[in-house]
């Protein structure tokens, strides 16, 4: 990802200095199920969380849940823009999601794709707003909103961490699609991707 304006960053700079690791794909166990509380908040959480930052950027990604690197932890980091192009960056430890309800709720459509079943992108409808509440790598209280991308990156993100994957929010003919457009473009996509590049 070039870099341009600095991030939004509202609870401080992503860690780096992490080591990039192989994606975990849709299938394997940990991706199906709830993630476990991060209740340490320790050079371990720190490390495993730059790792996942390096990761993201080497997957030229804008989000990655702790279970896509095989880890059993509610932890995602991301770096996103919203409808206005600014990118936000964070890291968010056992989140809630807040979406709008009533009148104020209004679905936005638009393609979507995961890391951890690369190659495929088909529309999928989520809220077009979306607030997380969590605990950053320090342990303190952390606050995210955001529109367009960044809306749905939150909750794409805090699903994983239910053990959901967007392609369970799919109606039958749209996740035969997005299975059509992964299979196409797996020779892209190496087993210990994106540590190895095609």
């Amino acid at each position: 990802m070039t870099e341009q304006t600095p991030p939004h960053a509202p609870h401080g700079p992503l860690p780096d200095g992490g080591t990039v690791r192989p994606m975990t794909r849709w299938g394997t166990p940990v991706m199906h199920r709830p993630q476990a509380a991060v209740v340490a908040f320790d050079d371990t959480l720190r490390t495993l969380v730059a790792d996942m930052v390096a990761t993201m950027y080497a997957a030229d990604g804008v989000g990655l849940a702790a279970c896509q690197i095989g880890v059993d932890q509610a932890v995602f980091v991301f770096d996103c823009p919203d409808d206005e192009g600014e990118r936000t960056v964070g890291v968010v430890c056992n989140p809630r999601l807040e979406l709008p309800e009533g009148k104020d709720r209004r679905l936005d459509v638009d393609d979507e794709g995961c890391l951890s079943f690369p190659g495929g992108f088909v529309e999928c409808a989520r809220p077009d707003t979306a607030t997380v509440v969590g605990q950053g790598v320090d342990g303190t209280e952390v606050v995210f909103t955001g529109d367009g991308m960044l809306a749905r990156c939150l909750q794409h993100e805090t699903d994983h961490t239910l053990g959901t994957v967007f392609g369970d929010r799919l109606p039958t003919k749209a996740r035969k699609k997005l299975q059509k457009a992964h299979d196409k473009a797996a020779a892209d996509f190496p087993p210990d991707w994106p540590v190895t590049q095609p």
